[in-house]
């Protein structure tokens, strides 16, 4: 998967304790649905001219929305990219044994969605776009709810839902890179994979200095920027690259560039990208809709696609994986409270939002029907999930 296969097999090591990890990642998810909530009502108040307005506002060539889009969340699919490498190398995906549940659990919960979108769109060439739009979860947003049930939760099924949410993102990474394309450059492909190479080259040669990585990685964010693919994968692409030792024989790992720059760049992501994204495409304007908008095929395709997709194929495939023994059930859990968990991964937000911006550019009918599906299904599965671990959790311990 990338050049630092020889590290696969040292001892797993973290930047900071799994318990702090998920604090901080549930801290983020509270944070951004109260800036979803905020954004909501801006776009519905007397406010909503100055807010549409800020966000079509041209800066340096792009508008702000676009810089939103574009630049601020190749940052957060940098540190997607060095939590999978990290979680492949030397966490929770290191082995597969390790990957097996989650890996299914994640499977079923992307082709199910996917499959009731399609289902409900069909005919509509255009529609059909957005047909992985509901075949994302939003980890922060996901574990910001487990944060309110408290110790109710196993911490194991915490770590199940960071895991699935990781493989969950490696294939939204697939999806975008595979379907998600405008016209290509191939000059700016070509440059863009020099500087891939050169990436390469210097994790080869063990060079550890971040500064020169992060170089290359902005040219090489220009270049995919201009080539046609969406930028947003150049962060992914360079933190392939990053190298998670140190060069040394160190005992402290923790010390490598990947696990410096994952957890230097956490907080910015969770406490101010993330929630700078969700502010600029959460708010929709409810003015002349009503009740019978939310059953059109986009939204309804959506809200379904979270709600029913992602607890039938997470719970179905989940659940046949344990009764074929191809997995076990996370220590201290129950069916019900795996249950709870794959209501959970219905909350789709932050990817399913980015995701709908890819699918119908430039079309703001389809883009406002996107946002009302994905904030109906991550809602009513966010509110589904709370209820049942509740009732599932009572007495439980971590």
């Amino acid at each position: 998967m990338t050049p630092d296969t020889a590290h696969s097999s040292s001892a797993p090591a973290r930047r900071s304790p799994l318990s702090a990890f998920l604090a901080s990642e549930a801290a983020g998810g509270v944070l951004l649905m109260v800036v979803a909530a905020l954004a909501l009502v801006i776009a519905n108040s007397p406010a909503a001219p100055a807010y549409f307005g800020a966000l079509s506002t041209y800066v340096g060539g792009l508008s702000v929305l676009h810089w939103v889009n574009d630049a601020l969340m190749a940052v957060f699919f940098l540190l997607v990219g060095l939590e999978i490498k990290r979680e492949f190398l030397e966490g929770q995906l290191s082995s597969w044994s390790r990957r097996a549940l989650p890996g299914i659990a994640a499977l079923g919960g992307m082709v199910v969605p996917a499959l009731i979108y399609l289902a409900l769109t069909r005919g509509d060439a255009v529609a059909m776009r957005g047909w992985a739009i509901p075949a994302a979860t939003d980890i922060a947003f996901a574990l910001g709810v487990l944060a309110l049930l408290g110790p109710r939760v196993p911490v194991s099924l915490k770590v199940f839902l960071t895991a699935l949410a990781i493989l969950d993102d490696l294939g939204a990474v697939a999806i975008i890179a595979l379907f998600y394309t405008s016209d290509l450059s191939l000059p700016m492909l070509g440059l863009a994979a020099l500087c891939i190479a050169g990436l390469i080259v210097l994790n080869r040669l063990n060079v550890t200095r971040l500064p020169v990585y992060l170089t290359i990685g902005a040219l090489l964010w220009f270049f995919v920027l201009k080539s046609g693919i969406h930028a947003t994968l150049a962060g992914v692409a360079l933190a392939l690259t990053i190298p998670i030792g140190d060069g040394s024989d160190s005992d402290e790992p923790e010390h490598s560039p990947l696990h410096m720059l994952e957890h230097g760049l956490h907080p910015w992501v969770s406490y101010l990208i993330v929630p700078i994204f969700g502010f600029a495409n959460a708010g929709v304007s409810f003015t002349g809709m009503t009740p019978a908008s939310a059953l059109a095929p986009v939204p309804l395709g959506i809200a379904l696609g979270l709600f029913l997709g992602k607890q039938i194929g997470v719970f179905g495939f989940a659940w046949a994986a344990v009764k074929a023994g191809l997995g076990a059930l996370p220590a201290k859990a129950n069916f019900v409270q795996l249950y709870g968990v794959a209501l959970l991964c219905g909350i789709g937000f932050t990817m399913s939002l980015f995701i709908g911006a890819l699918a119908f550019p430039g079309n703001p009918e389809l883009g406002d029907a996107t946002k009302i599906g994905v904030l109906l299904g991550s809602v009513i599965s966010a509110l589904a999930g709370a209820f049942v671990l509740k009732l599932a959790g009572r007495g439980t311990s971590t």
